[in-house]
């Protein structure tokens, strides 16, 4: 791999790197198939219990690379639908991961880089961070990245800062709820998290992602999913846990 980095830990914490620092980690069509590539094999591994994602360098990601949207400024039509097809793709893959993602984000995340964010299940930022769906101010729209930054920061917000191009902080970041923390110090935020999510069962993680991802949560459904999970080997062992005032296997 060029464009990212991956590197993974004895607990099953694995560190993606976004690994462009040249061009504030913009991403091309390189870096899109290569998160792809990543995030569909770590949601497979069994061995893999958080990933964290970030940024190498001054920035998170500053969105889109130009000279790869310049590029498909000039191919017809269906090339262009190909290729942003192939960018919502990526987005898919993150969103869904039955694993963890943790998102740090430091210097800059504008346009795509927000849409990585709104993917993330945890996001911790440094104070100093700059956001923005800059797109309308080169004259395009924030189309793929939509359906995931709505979900995060509600409709008025994206109202706002889709439509304006406006840049905002990290603390307004957190209060429209696309970052949950800010801290300065990223790494030491992101550790806890990660500790966090280890104490946590990974079935039961997954189960929980899946949950939230259902449109209609109906009665029938959610009995039938704690009912599932009850009886797991799981949910059976973290029940057990508890009551003998142990810590559960998967801590071990």
């Amino acid at each position: 791999m060029q464009d990212i980095t991956v590197d993974a830990d004895e607990r099953g914490v694995v560190r993606v790197t976004l690994n462009r620092p040249a061009v504030h980690n913009a991403f091309n069509e390189g870096m899109i198939g290569e998160l792809t590539d990543a995030f569909t094999d770590l949601g497979k591994q069994d061995g893999v219990r958080v990933i964290v994602l970030a940024g190498n360098g001054a920035s998170f990601s500053a969105g889109a690379d130009l000279n790869w949207m310049q590029r498909a400024a000039e191919q017809d039509e269906y090339a262009n639908r190909e290729d942003a097809l192939g960018l919502a793709r990526m987005f898919e893959t993150l969103n869904t991961c039955p694993k963890p993602v943790i998102g740090l984000v430091q210097g800059a995340a504008f346009g795509g880089g927000i849409g990585l964010i709104a993917c993330c299940d945890a996001v911790v930022a440094q104070p100093e961070a700059k956001f923005g769906l800059t797109e309308v101010r080169l004259g395009l729209i924030p189309a793929v990245i939509s359906p995931f930054v709505i979900a995060k920061i509600g409709r008025s917000a994206a109202r706002r800062y889709m439509l304006t191009g406006e840049t905002f902080t990290a603390a307004e970041a957190q209060h429209i709820g696309l970052v949950h923390e800010v801290a300065s110090g990223l790494e030491a935020a992101g550790a806890k998290l990660v500790e966090a999510f280890l104490a946590s069962g990974p079935e039961a993680i997954a189960d929980a992602k899946d949950l939230l991802a259902e449109r209609h949560l109906t009665a029938d459904l959610t009995a039938h999913r704690i009912a599932t999970r009850r009886a797991s080997d799981e949910g059976r062992e973290g029940i057990s846990a508890f009551l003998a005032k142990r810590k559960p296997n998967w801590t071990s």
